[in-house]
């Protein structure tokens, strides 16, 4: 699932693209996509697009007479640029909103069709879908030693509920907690100061060193493969292999569909965490739907 680095440069490439252009046309092909009624979505063509949002790990075109579209891609959900508006055929193919200047075309590969696109009216609309999440970059460490206290859960199902923090997913909360050294099963009750400030620079340190790194890789170009998994990641999506920081081997506790990786000789002294033995409190406390 496009995360914080992701959504924010994918935000940049719209603001880039869209803003000042009018929405020519609408096309809608998946009639699971949009999940709200009214305002109907041939409501925004005409409009111009004044502005866009990052909203946790949702995407806001903001259109004149403050219509609102809210693009939530979760897992495999892409927003895609094309100079001439293509024909929605593939079974991937969602929706396409045609400008002056080109096209936005909105693919999901997956059959599962989770993401979504929410059409509102408002700023109090707008509000009504922000999960509240805390910004980390734009917060002191006071607010977030407020947030994470809060709760007393696994500091790996803490980080990625979007209703405690803002933008963190699976993929990055396996490199904070590696950069903060700190196990991912740590009960969030059982952080001393010491850990929640290491935690708080590592969230701020790796959500904001993977944002400069793909606006980076992407200059002025629309984002085109985005994707959970990084070469120079250290531990997501590296079982099996060498630690990068320590050489140790990297583990991965699987649930469900979800996995979390992380390094023994950097986060758990050495010990490697099994799957069987923590199925009783995962089942209480993994990462719920984004």
């Amino acid at each position: 699932m496009p995360e914080y680095p992701d959504i924010t440069v994918y935000v940049e490439a719209c603001e880039r693209f869209l803003v000042g252009q009018t929405l020519c046309k609408a096309v809608v092909k998946s009639p699971f996509l949009i999940r709200t009624v009214a305002p109907d979505i041939q409501e925004t063509v005409g409009k111009q697009v004044v502005s866009i949002r990052r909203m946790g790990k949702r995407i806001v075109w903001c259109l004149e007479d403050e219509l609102f579209l809210v693009f939530h891609l979760m897992i495999a959900g892409r927003l895609r640029w094309r100079e001439t508006p293509p024909a929605l055929r593939g079974k991937n193919d969602l929706a396409s909103f045609q400008f002056g200047t080109g096209c936005i075309l909105f693919t999901e590969a997956s059959p599962k069709k989770r993401a979504s696109l929410h059409v509102v009216q408002g700023e109090t609309a707008l509000e009504a879908l922000n999960p509240g999440g805390l910004e980390i970059l734009e917060s002191e460490l006071s607010s977030f030693h407020e947030r994470i206290q809060s709760v007393n859960h696994t500091l790996k199902r803490a980080l990625t509920d979007p209703r405690l923090f803002s933008g963190i997913g699976n993929a990055y909360s396996d490199e904070i907690l590696l950069t903060a050294g700190l196990s991912p099963i740590k009960l969030t009750s059982r952080l001393t100061d010491d850990e929640i400030s290491r935690l708080f620079l590592a969230i701020r340190e790796t959500l904001q060193e993977w944002a400069d790194r793909l606006r980076g890789e992407l200059g002025d170009k629309f984002p085109d493969k985005v994707t959970a998994f990084h070469p120079k990641m250290v531990v997501h999506g590296k079982f099996g292999k060498p630690c990068k920081k320590c050489g140790a081997t990297v583990q991965r506790i699987v649930y469900s569909q979800n996995e979390c990786n992380y390094c023994p000789g950097c986060q758990t002294g050495g010990k490697v965490l099994a799957d069987r033995s923590l199925s009783r409190l995962l089942k209480q406390d993994w990462p719920r739907g984004q």
